[in-house]
């Protein structure tokens, strides 16, 4: 069956965010060594906020607020990235009256591994899946469905499997020397999942299962392998349909190429950071000091109870980032939501990005920074048949001794370049801007009057991307020869 789903307008295809923004005394993100990330960019070193770093504080943020019942998603699915896929099914199995967590556990690992995963190789990670799996996050529920419908012939297939790995790890592990207990049935180096999911089998004096091994192991059911990767596709997760998602174990899995592109956010001028040294105190001590009754005794007493120094920055950050509606609008359709709520969901997962990427701040030393608190200086939204980028314009780094206030020059070049785009190009929008600071709706008042702003100023994050209802057209066909996903489940794995 051909999959329908709503088209935006060419025109309209591409959204484009841009945000100025001054952080204080902050500290983001940070390297392996503790140390904030820069690049280098016009000459001189950037701070830098990863585009990955704002892309998951957008995505939880929006799934926060889903949560509560806030926001336009708050009717819908949102998506869980993880590696405790095996666990939150064991968990739901319980749900559903099996008694013996091992049994649930096992059998809910073995299915997985029977879709293509692969488990941690050491004991803390033996239940963990090798990999993060972003999924929906009610699949661990919709999987011990699965299971628990076809119970007793999952269960036959899973001793069935145990004991084909078993025999498979034997010969290998004899070989090898190694020392087998009920804790670690397997080597230190590889365990059962991984055997499982080799693309060869077991044999004498090999490293991996020979070719050809694999075969050795029972497959999963059709019809259960078809119910495992259901509950694992996008289905009604709005923010896989956003952020997309991609698993190379699963061959046949539904992979999902996503519709937001970001930007790194980086300092519109040369980087400065601040080692900051600081002390704590130590409660006891300072009670026997306060209560001393000689010189000698506060003297003991005395110091600090721990010091240490800690990276600071302070900035003014360009960032920005794109959505695709029209492969917003895919995804959303070959994610398995029925046709008819496609558009709905589109310009309701629209509105709440939009509020995410202006609202959502990393986390990271949130309580003594207080970052997650700032609000941009500058957002400019606005349509285009391609995305826009003027991260460019800042490859000249802002001069504050000779040019002033950076986020106040920033704004300007930004808006200027805009001016300078929308008048040499037919296929972008003049668009809308909003911002939460004095000096800067001083200044765009300055622009508007003496006709250098383009842009339609607004006053709350949904007017940004102007009336929704003109954004999309008609129906036409997406895809040539795509099964729809919500049908029968023999198509939706190809079996």
């Amino acid at each position: 069956m051909t999959v329908l789903a709503p088209q935006a307008r060419e025109e309209h295809q591409f959204l484009s965010l841009h945000v100025i923004e001054t952080l204080i005394a902050v500290l983001p993100v940070r390297d392996e060594n503790g140390r904030p990330k820069s690049i280098p960019f016009g000459g001189e070193e950037r701070h830098m906020v990863t585009a990955q770093s704002r892309r998951r504080a957008e995505r939880t943020h929006s799934r926060t607020r889903a949560g509560a019942g806030d926001g336009p998603l708050a009717a819908y699915t949102m998506g869980m990235r993880t590696r405790e896929w095996a666990l939150l099914t064991a968990a739901a199995l319980k749900e559903r009256g099996w008694t013996d967590p091992d049994e649930a556990l096992t059998t809910a690992k073995a299915v997985l591994e029977g879709v293509g995963l692969k488990f941690g190789d050491r004991e803390r990670t033996r239940h963990l899946t090798k990999v993060l799996l972003f999924a929906p996050e009610d699949a661990g529920e919709k999987i011990a469905k699965v299971i628990d419908e076809d119970r007793e012939a999952i269960q036959s297939w899973v001793g069935e499997y145990e004991r084909a790995k078993a025999a498979a790890n034997a010969p290998r592990g004899k070989r090898r020397g190694v020392r087998k207990t009920a804790e670690a049935p397997e080597s230190a180096e590889t365990d059962a999942a991984d055997t499982a999911s080799a693309p060869g089998g077991s044999g004498a004096g090999a490293e991996a299962p020979p070719e050809g091994g694999a075969d050795k192991l029972p497959k999963l059911p059709k019809e259960v392998r078809a119910g495992v990767l259901a509950a694992l596709a996008p289905a009604e997760a709005i923010d896989i349909a956003l952020y997309g998602r991609f698993l190379a174990e699963i061959a046949d899995s539904p992979n999902v190429d996503g519709a937001v592109q970001s930007g790194a956010a980086f300092t519109v001028h040369a980087a400065e950071e601040v080692d900051d040294f600081y002390s704590a105190a130590d409660d006891a001590k300072l009670r026997r000091k306060a209560n001393a009754l000689d010189y000698l005794d506060a003297v003991d007493d005395g110091g600090a109870g721990m010091t240490g120094y800690q990276s600071l920055i302070s900035g003014t950050f360009y960032r920005h980032a794109a959505l695709d509606r029209q492969q917003l609008r895919v995804n959303l359709a070959l994610g398995g939501m029925a046709p008819g709520r496609v558009e709905t969901a589109a310009r309701a997962a629209e509105q709440e990005f939009v509020e995410a990427f202006v609202n959502a701040v990393p986390a990271a030393k949130k309580n003594t920074t207080a970052s997650t608190g700032s609000l941009p200086k500058l957002v400019l939204a606005f349509d285009g048949k391609r995305p826009f980028n003027y991260a460019a314009v800042f490859e000249r780094p802002v001069d504050e001794g000779r040019e002033g206030p950076a986020s106040l020059v920033a704004v300007r070049r930004l808006l200027k370049q805009h001016r300078l785009v929308t008048r040499k190009r037919a296929d972008i929008a003049r668009g809308h801007v909003l911002t939460y600071d004095v000096d800067v709706e001083d200044l765009l008042t300055v622009m508007r009057d003496g006709g250098e702003l383009v842009a339609v100023p607004v006053d709350d994050v949904r007017e940004l991307t102007g009336d929704v209802r003109e954004l999309t057209g008609g129906v036409r066909q997406l895809t040539e020869g795509v099964r729809e996903l919500t049908g029968d489940a023999q198509e939706l794995t190809g079996a």
